[in-house]
């Protein structure tokens, strides 16, 4: 059991012999940043010192005599009235035994009755992934692992928008350039596809229709552009998968179009609906929004909320408890509409959570490189990952807030150095890796009695503190934060490797403890690094 929760329970006990009941979520316990004052502290004092009084020294101290010492080496209280614990040695080395037993499930949460749907990346089928579907994938596939592992049901799921003007767009550039491949002139629209990729799949049209498709009529276009959404989706699929991302789910727009979806969410939606200038509104003021929305446009059509909205009523009738839409930091006006068209149908507003994604910057040397997509000049995912490699893509993307703007160095994320945090964590593993092999056939030993340097100390309170932040992460969406966490472990281990020999053979009592530190160490990162989807190597 991570530390933090016993002292958090013993906390409560201790309440409870005061006549004191209180919710141990609510328990706050810190790392102490001066070891002066300690391994931990609470301001739990502050909380309660209503109900036992007569100020918060004093009731630190009357929770202090009340507390179980059995694994402190000793308590103390500081004014204003926090309480420091000073942990024994081997109550905080109990953690490496539970790390070697758990292994792999390792800070794994005990399943939670409620199911999440995670829908991110999206793009439409009309061309390779670019940097800033790349930034949404390793956030949203992060995201969904840490749900995943903290407890949840977690479904991942893309939604296919292959409906509208932009696949009319692409099918209609296909269709120029499998024109061109018989001798025609090519004729690209002014907001058609001019990527490689288009050229590739006119080719293959014409390597399975040959000179079926040149007739410009109803059918022929619908074929042409239903292949290459399905090619182009193809496309995407494969990409993602080299990035470590797998969908449970793909939803199609088309598909939800056709289903009577819409109209049956018009229908339900008619108390909320009224009409102005030809077109129809939506009260969503009655609810979030700072402005109703429009969902059928004077002429008849509908605007892409309405589908939208279709779509999200079809998820929640999956029986999901809450949904996640991962987007681009432009949908900030999106989230207030959405909530207001759940609420319309009688959900909480909490059933819905829209993490924002901020745009990147690829920089190289200090240069931007610029992109644009339609004119094949786009940096894609694809390109990226052979640039600098999937693991520093993933680590760079996710490493940083999502709410902060994202600087991607070229030069940095190719550095086998130090200062590549990707490679400084990767390389942290391979080193343990390497202790393990070098140690041959001393056995480990998972006390941890003899571990009594501060850096041995520091890295057992580390690596107790992995759960915690896979709940936290959970409760709060700040996937940066695991980043943060690797790369202070980390930073531990290659200090641990530097200031102790742990392969002592003059000393095998004390190596074996050592090695059993590795061990827990080395499971740790691994688990850490996956959820976030790199790769722990065992050499580099």
């Amino acid at each position: 059991m991570a530390i933090e929760i016993t002292l958090k329970e013993k906390i409560v006990e201790a309440l409870n012999k005061l006549g004191v009941s209180f919710d141990i979520a609510n328990v706050n316990i810190d790392h102490s940043k001066d070891p002066s004052h300690g391994d931990y502290a609470s301001n739990i004092a502050f909380k309660v010192n209503s109900k036992i009084g007569p100020n918060p020294v004093e009731t630190a101290n009357k929770i202090v005599d009340a507390i179980d010492k059995s694994i402190f080496k000793k308590i103390e209280v500081a004014k204003p009235g926090f309480i420091n614990f000073f942990l024994k040695s081997d109550s905080i080395s109990s953690i490496i035994q539970e790390i070697v037993n758990a292994k792999e499930n390792y800070g794994r949460g005990e399943k939670i009755k409620k199911k999440i749907n995670v829908e991110f990346v999206s793009a439409n089928p009309t061309g390779h992934l670019h940097v800033g579907h790349a930034r949404c994938a390793a956030y949203g596939d992060s995201l969904s692992r840490i749900l995943s592992f903290a407890g949840y049901d977690v479904t991942r799921e893309y939604y296919i928008n292959d409906a509208g003007n932009q696949i009319k767009n692409l099918g209609e550039s296909l269709y120029q350039r499998y024109l061109e491949l018989f001798g025609n002139k090519a004729v690209i629209p002014a907001d058609g596809y001019q990527g490689e990729d288009v050229i590739e799949i006119a080719k293959e049209l014409k390597n399975k229709y040959g000179d079926k498709l040149l007739e410009r009529t109803d059918s022929n276009l619908e074929l042409i552009t239903n292949f290459g959404k399905q090619e182009e989706l193809e496309n995407i699929k494969k990409d993602l998968k080299r990035f470590g991302v797998v969908f449970d789910v793909y939803s199609s727009e088309t598909e939800i179009r056709k289903s009577g979806a819409i109209e049956k969410a018009l229908e339900e939606l008619k108390p909320h609906i009224y009409e102005s200038e030809g077109a129809k509104f939506l009260k969503t003021t009655d609810y979030l929004d700072d402005k109703d929305r429009t969902i059928i446009k004077s002429n008849g059509d509908y605007t892409y909320f309405l589908p939208d909205i279709a779509y999200h009523y079809n998820k929640m009738s999956r029986g999901f408890d809450l949904l996640v839409d991962v987007l681009g930091a432009d949908h900030h006006g999106y989230i207030n509409r959405m909530k207001s068209a759940l609420m319309m149908k009688g959900y909480s507003k909490d059933s819905l959570e829209i993490p924002l994604i901020q745009v990147v910057r690829l920089m190289d040397n200090g240069v931007e490189v610029k992109m644009s997509k339609r004119t094949g000049n786009a940096i894609t995912l694809k390109e990226l990952c052979d640039e600098v490699g999937v693991e520093a893509v993933r680590y760079f993307f996710v490493a940083r807030s999502n709410t902060s703007h994202l600087d991607f160095d070229f030069n940095l994320a190719k550095s086998h150095t130090n200062d590549n945090p990707v490679y400084y964590a990767m390389y942290a593993h391979a080193r343990l890796a390497n202790v393990m092999k070098l140690a041959g056939d001393i056995k480990p030993v998972y006390s941890g009695e003899l571990l009594k340097e501060k850096i041995e100390l520091d890295l057992l309170k580390a690596i107790q503190e992995f759960p915690n932040v896979v709940k936290s992460i959970a409760k709060t969406f700040e996937v940066h934060k695991m980043g943060i966490y690797i790369h202070s472990v980390a930073t531990l281990i290659h200090s641990f490797y530097n200031e102790c020999r742990i392969v002592d053979k003059s000393n095998l009592n004390l190596t074996a403890n050592r090695l059993g530190l590795v061990e827990a160490c080395k499971i740790t990162l691994y688990n850490a690094l996956d959820l976030i989807g790199i790769k722990a190597p065992d050499k580099m």
